[in-house]
């Protein structure tokens, strides 16, 4: 009886154990037109919905921009532009934007 309540945890646990994506820089290259336009772009200050500095997502750790933007898909970060950006972003489309701006400046 053990045995079987055993496995069926293990069963019910699976989809927690799942890996992410593993992210491919070189697709990225065809999805970062949407981070360009703002984080490309030296000094670059932005007025919506209020003044501040965009940061640069060159060579910023590949774990923290998948997290940064699944906070902001989730609504745990708030920010009307960039929630609307990770909204249309699949798990995949994350890792490989994070694969390919880990990989700059390095």
């Amino acid at each position: 009886m053990k045995s079987i309540l055993g496995f069926m945890a293990l069963l019910l646990a699976l989809p927690a154990l799942a890996q992410a994506p593993v992210g491919n820089a070189q697709a990225a290259k065809a999805k970062t037109s949407m981070c360009e336009g703002c984080h490309g772009i030296p000094d670059y200050k932005t007025a919506y919905p209020h003044v501040y500095h965009v940061p640069m997502i060159e060579g910023q750790q590949a774990v923290y921009i998948v997290n940064a933007l699944q906070a902001y898909k989730s609504g745990a970060r708030s920010h009307p532009s960039m929630r609307a950006i990770a909204e249309g972003l699949s798990d995949q489309d994350m890792a490989d934007l994070a694969a390919y701006y880990s990989s700059l400046h390095q």
